[in-house]
């Protein structure tokens, strides 16, 4: 009788970014490169005892050029082959990497396995890179197992130098440290040393066990309102009102805190009244929103702002997008936002 334990199947999709990034000899600047590129420099990677398979982007994309459109093909590509993976990991660039780990971990409904995005400060050609080990230790991430042999991650999360975060808790905090990203309202869920310590009271756990169901369609007539002192009635009203704008990420001051003046809380107030959700999340990166903690918070929630509690703004504005994707209407949208659906926010 066979008793060995099956190899690990994960499945490595391959979106862009530094990771797989050349230089143009011509240009000196960095291209995205094809994904044989990539796994030619990281030879290690048929060490692992594992079967991989990968898939692409066709052509590969730097980040800052992600949208919604790639959100659905990544989460198309994690449904299509659910089934026949223990693990996916996804290689992406880190301009818009928390973007995408917010915006996947609401598509992916009811996940019970590990989606692990990963990437690299420097190419994987280079020198130095921290490419090399990050591939690798995303894809031993994704491929382990309790003692119940469970994956010991069924969340999206991302996964840089010495740190697992959840997707949806993560904030790109530097562009020059390999330590790129952060958690800041939540713990990590892993430290990378000489080993992969997880932190299992931080590893989420779906309170049931339903299939995949994965929702693509993600609204984008939502906005970023970032205050800043001496911001205009004129500039606000503009911005407040512009064309088939359904949802704001208002970015106040420090625990929620807005201007109190008349003239500020009657544009808040008219917009919301016209069925704009408004929610407020602070520009502060640590802590959350505490309207009832001074009278310029009061103000806000008065006047129909939503709390976004602790959320990061990444998670915020795909939260957003996801809800009002589902088609639901304004108020049950207001619901949701206060809601914690997928372990995103603290209530």
């Amino acid at each position: 009788m066979n008793t060995s334990t099956p190899r690990p199947k994960i499945l490595i999709i391959y979106t862009g970014g530094t990771i797989g990034m050349i230089e143009n000899p011509v240009t000196h600047a960095l291209q995205p490169f094809d994904f044989s590129h990539l796994i030619d420099n990281v030879p290690k990677v048929k060490k692992l005892a594992y079967d991989i398979d990968h898939i692409q982007f066709d052509p590969p994309i730097d980040s800052s050029n992600m949208n919604p459109q790639h959100w659905a093909q990544i989460a198309q590509a994690i449904e299509d082959h659910y089934d026949a993976f223990d693990g996916f990991v996804v290689l992406h660039g880190t301009d818009t990497m928390a973007f995408t780990a917010s915006a996947l971990s609401f598509m992916l409904e009811n996940l019970h396995k590990p989606v692990i995005i990963t990437g690299s400060q420097l190419p994987i050609g280079e020198v130095r890179t921290d490419g090399e080990e990050n591939l690798i230790t995303a894809l031993q991430v994704a491929a382990a197992t309790d003692a119940q042999g469970e994956p010991m991650v069924q969340e999206v999360a991302i996964l840089f130098e010495n740190y697992l975060w959840r997707g949806n808790r993560s904030t790109k905090m530097s562009a020059d440290n390999f330590n790129a990203f952060s958690s800041n309202n939540y713990p990590e869920l892993a430290r990378i040393g000489l080993d992969i310590t997880f932190e299992r009271k931080a590893l989420y756990r779906s309170p049931s066990r339903r299939p995949l169901k994965v929702r693509t369609a993600m609204d984008p007539h939502v906005m970023f309102l970032e205050l800043h002192p001496g911001m205009t009635e004129e500039t606000l009203r503009h911005l407040l009102s512009v064309p088939h704008i359904k949802g704001i990420v208002l970015k106040t001051y420090g625990a929620g805190n807005a201007p109190t003046d008349a003239s500020f809380t009657r544009l808040i107030r008219e917009a919301v009244e016209r069925g704009v959700v408004i929610l407020n999340v602070t520009q502060c990166v640590n802590g959350g929103v505490h309207t009832t903690l001074y009278e310029t918070g009061n103000s806000l929630a008065a006047a129909g702002v939503v709390s976004g509690h602790d959320i990061t703004s990444e998670a915020a504005i795909t939260k957003l997008m996801y809800l009002f994707g589902m088609g639901l209407p304004a108020e049950t949208v207001k619901k949701y936002m206060g809601c914690d659906l997928c372990g995103e926010v603290t209530l």
